[in-house]
């Protein structure tokens, strides 16, 4: 039985929210008034079924318009895209910043993930829900991770409505596009365009005090100015730092592509047409690179086996949707260099046969999202993306996607599925991406972090590159350094390192109870364990996991109990409840840890024992690495810091 709206109908609003993006409807079967040869064939059908991935930025065009999405809304937009209400209805109620129910225009996000937890979030949350009654006509919603880690608590307003200036978006950037308002939906500029991006009036707080977090909530354009991105690296300006892929964050104009080039920029793909396609695999194959997400997969490899496949055509994906608490590197890099991912994006796509590339964004990066969608229009402009790069014959251009607050959507089949229109659900593999990924054909799929890698192999060369780090760890790495430290931020070191020396630099307080490596899908290591090496197979032979490079400490005034159960929280929350042992799993793990905060030794032993059997159902029979790792810190914390004893 399908789903149906009844007599539903779209504003006038709506229907110009999503006109804007889908151009006007050509037939009474996608909602224009019904002409006389409507009645006797249907036309648009298959066009319209072809363009089932414009699903998710349709229901974004609404969203940052409307501010939620009505029946009679989604109705048409299944119309636009034939798309069945029943799957449209399953996508729409899938991501978190969606709403199908009525609410404000202005919703304010309050992190209540680890890093803000353990700095008073729940009390900002508490004073802020007081002082914005309904009145105030501002809806405050506790949220997952923001990604702004290093100024915790954090706190994000998303007001829908025609688009105005953001309070971190930069002259430079208005002056090059034309400012905010020269694609306004329902402008007709821009009209038809594929996953298209317009944005809509926000303001970061972090870190957010209540005045603040009223303040951007009620009157936007008033709040305190975002600090800049290199804010987050305190590598910067310090004595000769010896940064590689952080060099150009602080010293040159994330704005400006001829500052970008007059630092090196478009040097590395220079050097990738010189060589040719298999000459840059072989290049990144010999450097030793391994994804950066966690999964430390080899990335030549990756690439060779797109590169080989028959079947066209080939695919690129950039996974910027880092949504894993404690992660904000891809952020950082987003911000303060855009012009290094596209160029990398670029250099990726040639060595592999690919002419297409989409970067999946975390919804909650607003800057990011100006930044790049800036970038990627100047390299346009400038030829440097498009049916001739750099003149040499080889055509390529992305497509910005923005996600929509899911977890899951880091997987990355769960992230194909996401820019098709379906539901962000894992797929089961084999077969694997490099043979059937992204719309059924070979794709490559990375991080920021592991493309930005590129260019400095193809700069330096690899074996230049292969003799930073550790000979099964090679190239430098991104760590992301929040909770109690005196400078919290994104720090690059070489593989290598301990976690002692990282946290010296970072200013690591007295009084330490524990350090999260790897996030909320990670593991805990007590203050004695400093001298783990941060390296793949270091923190592997210790008995926990680098992962995507999270780092949190906390000392004795954080309550353990308490962040173990907002990881537990988290899990159930995120979980997209496809396979039993991660559905069930993580509610059965929340609601013990909810039984034994209070209790320790004996009386808790029976809980922390069907913990354990649920962990371990949970890692050997779930589909994907969500339901696999959703027990992780919780048992490091049992096992190695004794919690509830």
């Amino acid at each position: 039985m399908d789903l149906r709206f009844g007599d539903s109908k779209p504003t006038d609003e709506e229907r110009a929210a999503v006109d804007a993006l889908l151009g006007p409807p050509e037939s009474s079967w996608e909602g224009a008034d019904r002409s006389d040869a409507d009645l006797r064939w249907a036309r648009g059908g298959r066009e319209a079924r072809d363009r089932r991935d414009q699903l998710l930025p349709a229901l974004h065009a609404l969203n940052d318009r409307v501010g939620w999405i009505s029946e009679g809304a989604l109705d048409y937009v299944c119309r636009r895209l034939t798309v069945p209400p029943a799957e449209a209805y399953g996508v729409a109620t899938f991501y978190a910043m969606f709403s199908v129910r009525p609410r404000p225009a202005t919703v304010l996000h309050v992190c209540t993930d680890l890093a803000c937890t353990a700095a008073g979030a729940s009390e900002l949350c508490a004073t802020v829900e007081k002082r914005l009654g309904p009145q105030s006509g501002v809806k405050v919603e506790r949220s997952p991770c923001l990604g702004l880690c290093e100024r915790a608590p954090a706190t994000l307003v998303i007001q829908a409505g025609t688009p105005a200036r953001p309070a971190f978006e930069d002259e430079a950037v208005q002056a090059e596009s034309g400012g905010p308002g020269a694609a306004a939906p329902g402008d007709g500029k821009g009209k038809g365009r594929r996953g298209r991006n317009t944005l809509h009036a926000t303001a970061v707080c972090a870190p957010a005090t209540p005045d603040r977090a009223v303040t951007a909530a009620t009157a936007p354009e008033s709040a305190p100015t975002e600090p800049a991105p290199e804010t987050a690296v305190p590598q910067t300006g310090t004595p000769t730092p010896t940064l590689t892929l952080l060099h150009r964050i602080g010293t040159t104009d994330p704005t400006s592509l001829d500052d970008y080039r007059a630092h090196g920029g478009y040097t590395a793909l220079r050097r990738a047409f010189a060589l040719g396609p298999a000459a840059v695999i072989r290049e990144v194959t010999d450097a030793g690179l391994v994804g950066r997400g966690g999964a430390a997969f080899p990335t030549g490899r990756k690439w060779q086996a797109t590169a080989a496949q028959p079947d066209h055509p080939h695919y690129l994906v950039c996974n910027a949707d880092e949504s894993e608490p404690g992660t904000f590197k891809d952020r950082v890099l987003m911000e303060g260099d855009p012009y290094a991912l596209v160029e990398a994006m670029t250099i990726a796509a040639y060595a592999t046969g690919a002419h297409r590339g989409y970067l999946y964004l975390r919804g909650e990066y607003p800057r990011a999202l100006t930044r790049l969608t800036h970038a990627v229009e100047q390299a346009r402009t400038r030829g440097l993306l498009g049916d001739d790069v750099l003149g040499q014959g080889y055509a390529f251009d992305i497509e910005i996607r923005r996600g929509a607050g899911a977890y899951i959507c880091g997987e990355e089949t769960a992230l194909f599925n996401s820019i098709e229109g379906h539901r962000g659900e894992p797929r089961s593999k084999p077969p694997f991406p490099v043979e059937k990924g992204l719309f059924g054909k070979p794709t490559v799929e990375n991080n920021v972090e592991t493309l930005v890698n590129v260019l400095p192999i193809l700069t330096m060369g690899a074996e230049a590159y292969a003799a930073i780090g550790t000979p099964t760890s090679t190239g430098p790495k991104l760590f992301c350094v929040s909770g109690t430290v005196a400078r919290p931020g994104v720090y690059e070191l070489p593989f290598g390192a301990t976690l002692g020396e990282l946290l010296t630099l970072a200013g690591v307080r007295d009084n330490l109870r524990a350090v999260l490596l790897g996030g909320a899908a990670g593991g805990f290591v007590r203050p004695d364990e400093l001298d783990i090496p941060l390296t793949f197979e270091g923190t592997r032979e210790a008995g926990t996991t680098l992962g995507s490079g999270v780092v949190m400490a906390f000392d004795d005034t954080v309550p353990l109990p308490r962040l173990l159960l907002r990881i537990a929280e988290f899990f159930r929350d995120e979980s997209c409840g496809q396979c039993v042992p991660c559905r069930v799993g993580t509610v059965r793990q929340e609601e013990a840890l909810h039984r034994i905060a209070d209790r320790t030794g004996a009386a808790a032993a029976d809980d922390i024992a069907l913990l354990r059997e649920v962990g371990r159902a949970m890692r050997d029979a779930s589909i994907c690495g969500l339901g696999q790792t959703a027990w992780n810190a919780v048992e490091s914390a049992i096992d190695r810091l004794g919690a509830y004893e």
